[in-house]
């Protein structure tokens, strides 16, 4: 039969059985000799069971009859027959593609320049390409698992060795952790689902490992060293080169894993800084400014802060912050000739931008990279759907806002528009902008007030 095992404590079962749910969720107790289950002890608080998922057999009056059903070990072979090559099938929803060229995998654990003292975290550990090459060098190696039959491969690959006393392996979601394990270095074949999201997690650790060598599809990698300009450029590219350092370490062609993913692969080393070298800036502040800034990062930063919902927002950060620091505000609502009286001011801004857009839009080279880049542009819309989308567009700028506005909300959009005005990036678009623009910008906010967490 093939059984999902449910882990538990060493001490619930007994000694000579094993706890197993079957396929229809009966529990049974089976000895720890039956042919389908072995017990794999790893060094760690709890013991792990693993499933050997090969074809079991029982003896009938005919000899052995297979046993019906699927399993994670048979393969199609010759003539649709399936093959059982005690295997198990990679999941791909997992994003599993398994490194198999042992000389990149001695090239990633060799660019962490790991220490005998060091505490490794690798996410993703597959079958433990990467992780022997790292317990090897390493004080102690936490692997960090999502699927429990790679968490039994890798803790077997070392078991009875020295090296099981240096593996600690978890079983979970990296993401979803609360916080990840303290550690000196950070390694990772990393699925590239959870590239992004890995990548901000580091970074607002409180106390980031010393260094990161960690493998990424290659458009993501160029995303890491992008600069301001580039096609590339993005909230990602400003935020790890803010944080960190980073560096392009080698590239991996997808022949060398199994199974080979549809694209190409770079390795990456990252460098966060650490102490006195890191910035004196809340982590969640910046990254709050630069989602405004680049949700429509070809748009003017003008036009991407007075967005109603980024309005809002800053509406609700500056009533905290004024009943923190005890700064009176009027939650009046706005009487007609204080709406007015806003509505010419950001008329006469909108004309300018305007005027500045039409300048930049001259003066910018129109490469394919842009135009794919270019979120709202559909020339292949048919001419009747585009003058429809005009008129809608006209009618909806003409129809005034219903909810009724406070003064709090007129006085936030005069300081959004004052800040962008005074530091001259009102007309820039967030792709052009460089680390010291967004600073000058998250300062001139501050001093007016303005916060983004």
């Amino acid at each position: 039969m093939s059984a999902r095992v449910r882990r538990t404590q060493a001490q619930a079962l007994p000694s000579s059985s094993l706890l197993v749910i079957d396929r229809n969720d009966e529990p049974s107790l089976l000895p720890p000799s039956h042919p389908g289950l072995s017990l794999v002890r790893p060094q760690s608080r709890f013991p792990f069971l693993s499933i050997d998922y090969r074809q079991h057999h029982a003896q009938g009056s005919k000899g052995t009859e297979k046993v019906r059903g699927g399993n994670p070990y048979d393969r199609k072979g010759a003539g649709g027959k399936a093959t059982n090559t005690n295997i198990f099938k990679f999941d791909k929803d997992y994003g599993q593609h398994i490194l198999k060229n042992p000389g990149i995998s001695d090239a990633i654990v060799d660019k962490a320049f790991l220490k005998p003292t060091d505490v490794v975290v690798e996410v993703g550990p597959g079958t433990g390409n990467i992780t022997v090459r790292a317990l090897e060098k390493a004080k102690k190696v936490i692997a960090i698992e999502l699927d429990p039959r790679m968490g039994a491969e890798v803790t077997k690959r070392v078991q009875g060795t020295p090296l099981a006393k240096k593996l600690e392996v978890i079983l979970g979601d990296v993401i979803k952790m609360p916080e990840m394990p303290p550690c000196d270095a950070l390694i990772s074949n990393t699925p590239y689902q959870i590239s992004s999201p890995l990548i901000f997690k580091m970074l607002a650790m409180p106390n980031p490992p010393r260094v990161a060598v960690l493998m990424f599809q290659r458009e993501f990698a160029k995303r890491l060293v992008a600069r301001p300009g580039d096609a590339l450029y993005s909230r990602l590219s400003v935020n790890v080169n803010f944080w960190a350092t980073c560096k392009h370490i080698m590239k991996v062609g997808k022949q060398n894993f199994k199974p080979p993913p549809k694209v190409e692969s770079d390795v990456v080393r990252i460098e966060p800084l650490i102490g006195s070298a890191r910035p004196n800036i809340a982590f969640e502040e910046f990254d709050g400014l630069l989602r405004i800034a680049f949700n429509r990062k070809n748009k003017t930063l003008y036009a991407g802060f007075n967005q109603k919902e980024v309005l809002n927002m800053c509406e609700r950060n500056y009533k905290v912050y004024c009943t923190l620091n005890n700064i009176p505000i009027d939650e009046s609502l706005a009487s007609a000739a204080d709406l007015a009286a806003a509505g010419a001011s950001n008329d006469a801004m909108d004309v300018e931008m305007d005027e500045d857009d039409n300048d930049n839009d001259d003066n910018e080279e129109n490469n394919d990279d842009d135009e794919a880049m270019e979120e709202d542009e559909d020339e292949d819309m048919p001419v009747f759907f585009k003058e429809q989308n005009d008129a809608n567009a006209a009618k909806d700028a003409k129809t005034p806002s219903k909810n009724p506005k406070s003064k709090v909300a007129l006085i936030v959009k005069a300081k959004l528009n004052k800040v962008l005005t005074s530091t001259g990036l009102a007309d820039k678009r967030a792709r052009q902008c460089d680390q010291n623009d967004f600073l000058k910008l998250l300062l001139a906010f501050h001093e007016e007030g303005i916060h983004f967490s």
